[in-house]
């Protein structure tokens, strides 16, 4: 699993996070291991906390960090819950926090999972394989008017209200079952035209994957969590891989960091009414040439970080 998964922008996100030896790390997307890994060889006397909810990942993370120390513990839990997972462990401020969102390389290359438009399996798209909610819920249930709204919005697709009619049309006749099913009902959604450049599936799998596993719902509430528990000095990095989470990302990073419109300008502000944080980087870390030649994959990823300084 390790050779199929490429950690994306590693060296960038590991030194944007500024660890010490002794720092307190929370990675809330553990995965397989490649930026955790990387963090514990830095941590020798500090510790490593790393969320994930799927059961595969933990056992071959858990194998992968053993070789290089004991000195961290796996929760398995939606990041949501960082704060009161954390607080079970008598953790109540860490160094640095660390999101890397969207779906790992492994996840999306085992056919089963059914996350992938180029492999047919059954449609499940679940990071989670104990959560009731699986893709062929969405597909067989979601009203043609809910479907539209999640493909067009979370797929950012134009031509979300065709793929939802055709989608409503065909399960009439039979349960959409299979992943090449949807896809091919995709297709004839979507003009010849626009088929030619991408997949024409790529913005709906997207949307329905966000839909199942919650991502968006819970990622403003887990940034909040993370700034809330951030020591003095301490920073969350956080790698997006879409418009959709980057845009809720730049926004409350903003939110944070801006001093009030009102008293802007202002000489001598008072250090109560300075924001708590700074943007370490003003643009969001994009990978290089070199990174892209290597994992194609990463070429939507974007890294921001924010800082606590009082």
């Amino acid at each position: 699993m390790t050779e199929k998964h490429i950690s994306v922008l590693l060296n960038e996100s590991i030194s944007s996070l500024n660890i010490k030896e002794n720092s307190i790390i929370v990675d809330c997307t553990l995965g397989y291991g490649g930026h955790s890994s990387n963090i514990l060889e830095r941590i020798k006397k500090g510790f490593l906390f790393a969320f994930d909810q799927d059961g595969e990942a933990i056992r071959h993370s858990t194998n992968r960090l053993k070789t290089i120390g004991t000195n961290f513990t796996i929760i398995k839990s939606n990041f949501v819950n960082l704060k009161e997972e954390l607080a079970k462990r008598n953790i109540f401020s860490v160094d640095g926090v660390l999101f890397d969102l969207g779906v790992s390389s492994p996840q999306l290359d085992t056919k089963e999972r059914g996350f992938s438009y180029h492999e047919d399996a059954k449609l499940d798209m679940r990071m989670d394989k104990e959560a009731s909610l699986t893709a062929y819920e969405v597909v067989n249930t979601y009203s043609k008017e809910k479907l539209a709204t999640i493909i067009r919005e979370y797929g950012e697709e134009k031509f979300a209200n065709n793929i939802a009619k055709k989608i409503v049309e065909t399960r009439i006749k039979k349960p959409i079952e299979t992943t090449n099913e949807l896809v091919e009902i995709i297709k004839t959604a979507i003009p010849l035209k626009f088929r030619l450049d991408k997949h024409p599936a790529r913005k709906t799998f997207q949307a329905i994957r966000i839909e199942v596993n919650h991502e968006l719902d819970v990622l403003k509430p887990a940034l909040e969590q993370a700034l809330s528990i951030l020591n003095v000095g301490g920073r969350v990095a956080v790698i997006t891989f879409h418009s959709l989470e980057d845009r809720i990302v730049k926004k409350y990073f903003k939110e944070q960091t801006e001093i009030d419109k009102k008293i802007q300008g202002m000489p001598n502000i008072p250090l109560e009414y300075l924001p708590n944080f700074k943007l370490v980087i003003n643009k969001a870390i994009t990978p290089t040439e070199e990174e892209l030649k290597n994992n194609p994959r990463a070429r939507s990823a974007k890294l921001r970080v924010i800082e606590r300084i009082k």
